[in-house]
């Protein structure tokens, strides 16, 4: 028997102990599962890696530019996020966020959420290591009264204390807070400071004032590969291991678990590329390509309509294990919401079918009267270059919104037409002007808790469409 043989029976009994089922496999590895299993643990691991690489730069490497705050120590970001943001995609420049990095391995938090009597929107966006959205609060949810909110990791068995309005329930010991805080103007920045204020953050036991119990195990986090990295180098499999080894496996991914560990691919596994012959190296790197392919396909039924982004971001229930689904939600807006929070209409091809470049034309969007984005919250229309990141304009506008229907210029009929070019229009035209680079670029709607007409399809966005 072979040393590789040999090697990938022990990673079969090492997963089969883990995941308490046998395992069996076939004493040699052809190319071809290998390509196969590198493209489902990849398309499979994506988000897992990805979100890892995002919350380590957060609360984890404290050199790094984007690190927000230690773990459980909530952080402000008390301005508008601007081109210089680029630590995750489709960054949102009409909702200033709050971040929190939960450690839920010692004890659950308290989170309080502060009423806010002035109808502004604010939400906290629960996501757990696998990046499935479980749970929110916020006025959608729980309303603009406030109140406490316990999270709790997997391990918790506690009881629930009094004053504590709901529990959510993370499937990971790790998990990510999103807020987001309604912002209708560069003049009311301060006003979203105060509501920032009153978010408040407590282990369980200074909530109770009891002594803190012991500490859980520390983590060696390992340093995440580059975004650009992870998307060739096949160590990614190896810090795919890492999240999975602080993630329970769900029940419904057993046997998904078994069918990675011929690669060494799973929880406390080792992925060792080196060990195996050309050919299965070579696999192994044709079936992340082949993931990219799957993505590239599945972008292409979104852009003609196909496919609603609404349907890739969600709870663990509502995306049934479509992980396709879910790697393209990661790449393509990292953290975002239910589509009964906000729904996101994507404008990535004009009237006629074609990308949109702003150094071929120029651009207009119209809203008819009475077809304006239906919402109890508010609207919002955003700008990104090719890179899914916000675009540099001498206006510093990356977006258009419904607070600022009041200063756009109306049409004769009373609907309001949006012009999206890279060179500045004519004067009267500039409240309506998005900027746009000198290039490819896309347009991300956002309806902040629409209507049912905006979720049942009653109401469709309007199509770009060319004016030159």
């Amino acid at each position: 028997m072979s040393i590789i043989t040999i090697k990938r029976f022990l990673l079969l009994a090492l997963l089969t102990l883990f995941c308490q089922a046998p395992l069996t496999l076939a004493d040699s590895l052809t190319p071809a599962q290998a390509r196969s299993i590198a493209k489902q643990a990849y398309i499979y691991g994506f988000p897992l890696v990805d979100h890892y690489r995002v919350q380590y730069t957060y609360f984890q490497d404290r050199q790094h530019p984007e690190f927000k705050a230690p773990w459980n120590t909530l952080h402000n970001t008390a301005r508008i996020y601007t081109p210089d943001d680029k630590a995750y995609p489709t960054p949102n420049a009409d909702t200033p966020y709050s971040q929190l990095g939960a450690d839920l391995g010692t004890e659950p938090l308290v989170l309080t959420m502060p009423p806010v009597k002035d109808g502004r929107y604010y939400s906290a966006q629960f996501v757990d290591a696998y990046t499935y959205n479980f749970g929110y609060v916020g006025s959608r949810t729980t309303g603009n009264g406030g109140g406490r909110f316990l999270i709790a990791g997997p391990d918790w068995h506690g009881s629930v204390p009094p004053g504590i309005d709901r529990v959510l329930r993370s499937e990971t010991r790790f998990a990510f807070v999103f807020y987001r805080t309604q912002l209708r103007g560069p003049d009311d920045l301060e006003n979203v400071k105060k509501v920032q204020a009153g978010y408040k953050v407590q282990p369980l036991s200074a909530y109770l004032g009891q002594p803190a119990p012991a500490a859980a195990p520390a983590v060696n986090f390992p340093v995440p590969l580059s975004a650009q990295a992870e998307r060739t180098d096949p160590a990614f499999f190896n810090q795919l291991n890492f999240v999975l080894r602080l993630s329970p496996i769900h029940p419904s991914e057993k046997a998904l678990m078994q069918s990675f560990v011929a690669l060494g691919i799973g929880p406390g596994l080792t992925f060792d590329e080196q060990a195996w012959p050309e050919d299965i190296r070579a696999a192994i790197n044709a079936g992340i390509a082949d993931a990219w392919k799957d993505f590239d396909a599945l972008g292409q039924q979104v852009a003609r309509g196909e496919v609603s982004t609404s349907r890739f971001l969600g709870s663990r229930d509502y995306l049934a294990n479509n992980y396709l689904y879910r790697m393209r939600a990661t790449v393509t807006g990292l953290y975002g919401n239910d589509r009964e929070e906000t729904l996101y209409p994507p404008f990535y091809l004009d009237a006629q079918g074609q990308k949109l470049d702003a150094s071929q034309h120029r651009y207009t969007l119209r809203f008819a009267p009475g077809q304006l984005p239906p919402v109890n919250a508010f609207w919002s229309l955003t700008l990104y270059d090719a890179n899914r990141l916000l675009v540099s304009n001498p206006l510093n506008r990356y977006l258009i919104n419904s607070p600022m229907l009041g200063d756009l210029k109306r049409d004769a009929d009373g609907g309001v037409t949006l012009y999206i070019q890279h060179a500045q229009p004519d004067s009267a035209l500039v409240p309506n002007w998005l900027p746009a680079p000198d290039g490819p670029f896309y347009l991300a709607g956002r309806l902040y808790w629409p209507k049912p007409e905006a979720l049942d399809g009653r109401w469709q966005a309007p199509k770009v469409q060319r004016i030159d």
